[in-house]
């Protein structure tokens, strides 16, 4: 039996079910980039938010490429569970916040109808970091053959193309402007997205550059929580312990966070009663989360995966890893950060460290490790750069840097990373004696963001050659 809004009542008496009236509840949100994290996230603080304060503020989700959450939540009507996991009996609740999901590929003008639509007042996005096209020094890759289709007129594929079709059809119909609310691992998000989403509209349409500049906002907001890929595993267990197949679940940890610029164009959910931290300026949380945990999360992939470990859990209680996160945390990142007032920046480290050590959730070291040349930026070579011009080394984040640099070579495991074949081919021009060069010195591929001086050029070369052996 497939969980459906028909076998709901038939759920265990011990699975939460939403607050609201599901079916009476209209949509206000479009989500671009529909995923697990964002089931496990945004989805259930709208959930909450509506069970508490009202409102039409359902969520049509937009899958940007795979039709695989389509293809689970439809024939669910859009039901699906989430499971915390901890030591304790995992806790699963019935999240009724997705009223659709369309496939952008399939479906374009749904999407851009969804998005135009004077009822959708706020556009939530998580696209990872590769979603935004953008170039190393920051700005918008038009050279990108997505981004030069799109701006030469071809369909839409990326949130630009999507976007600019859609706000173009609001300022005709008079539908006035929406909130554009990042969620995304991105330092300040929300004025990232404009600047690109402006910079895109200008070439095009200069017009509907300054609407969008005029009728909507762009608040930044910072997201955590930990959401392991989900595995046949877990949904055989779910289905024994709940008695119906669910097969849009997602698993994840009790801990959760959400910090948002209370700067909206046209309303919002009252997130703040769902527990979301509604805050003047998010830049003091997003710098910790990005430099602490993610930048921790990062160290532990590519040093886990080096040492032979699959999950996070197994990676920072190795004695030989952990250390070096517990340094990164507390000696390298926390104090490159302006923490806001009441901020505890070493209670968020040991926070984390819990959190890193639940072994309920088997979170992959691989998952983490994907996409790793649009992570590093944010999450470690601002930090290197801040003791650089203070003349101090960051030993745990050379040795992650080392990690990473090995692991693009793709000897050990599959590289999942839009640069791939570019970082494979420095790798085979540049080899182990200059590939540290080639990446970080003063023409190296990140030299926009961090140019290495030659004793660290030096250490990254040695802790690549002795770590590289036998790979």
């Amino acid at each position: 039996m497939r969980l459906s809004r028909d076998t709901q009542e038939q759920l265990p008496a011990d699975v939460v079910r939403p607050g609201y009236d599901v079916a009476a509840t209209r949509t206000g949100i479009v989500h671009l980039g529909i995923g697990a994290f964002h089931r496990a996230h945004q989805a259930v603080y709208t959930d909450d938010a509506m069970a508490m304060a009202g409102g039409d503020w359902r969520i049509i989700g937009v899958s940007l490429r795979s039709d695989t959450v389509r293809d689970q939540l439809a024939p669910q009507d859009g039901l699906y569970t989430v499971t915390q996991r901890s030591a304790d009996a995992p806790q699963t609740r019935l999240i009724g916040a997705i009223a659709q999901v369309i496939v952008a590929p399939e479906e374009p003008e749904a999407v851009i109808t969804a998005l135009a639509d004077p009822q959708t007042r706020i556009v939530t996005l998580t696209v990872t970091e590769k979603g935004y096209y953008q170039t190393a020094e920051g700005g918008l890759d038009i050279d990108h053959q997505a981004i030069a289709g799109e701006l030469a007129g071809g369909k839409p594929v990326t949130i630009y193309g999507f976007l600019a079709r859609a706000l173009q059809r609001r300022r005709a119909a008079d539908a006035g402007g929406v909130t554009l609310l990042s969620c995304d691992n991105l330092s300040e998000n929300g004025q990232r997205l404009r600047a690109l989403l402006l910079d895109f509209l200008e070439r095009n349409d200069s017009g509907l550059a300054q609407w969008t500049a005029d009728h909507c906002s762009f608040p930044s907001s910072m997201v955590d929580r930990i959401v392991p890929a989900t595995t046949d595993a877990d949904l055989e267990s779910l289905t024994g312990r709940i008695g119906m197949q669910d097969k849009g679940a997602v698993f994840t940890e009790p801990f959760t966070q959400w910090v948002i610029e209370d700067r909206f164009a046209a309303g919002r959910p009252a997130w703040e009663q769902a527990g979301a931290q509604m805050v003047a300026d998010v830049r003091p949380f997003e710098t910790a989360k990005l430099r602490m945990l993610n930048g921790a999360h990062s160290a532990l992939a590519y040093i886990g995966l080096l040492n032979g470990h699959d999950y996070v859990h197994q990676a920072v209680n190795d004695p030989a890893i952990r250390p070096l996160i517990e340094r990164l945390l507390l000696e390298e990142a926390a104090p490159t950060i302006d923490a806001a007032e009441g901020q505890d920046l070493e209670a968020y480290a040991a926070d984390l460290l819990a959190r890193f050590e639940n072994p309920a959730l088997n979170h992959r070291l691989i998952q983490i490790a994907m996409d790793g040349s649009q992570k590093i930026p944010q999450r470690w070579l601002e930090t290197l750069r801040h003791h650089q011009v203070e003349g101090r080394r960051c030993p745990a984040i050379l040795r992650a840097l080392a990690a990473w640099i090995i692991h693009v070579r793709g000897a050990r495991h599959q590289v999942d990373d839009p640069m791939a074949d570019q970082l494979a081919a420095l790798w085979q021009r540049h080899g182990t004696d200059g590939i540290a060069a080639a990446l970080f010195g003063e023409e190296g591929l990140f030299a926009q963001r961090f140019i290495a001086d030659d004793d660290t050029i030096d250490l990254l070369r040695q802790h690549v050659a002795k770590d590289s052996q036998g790979g």
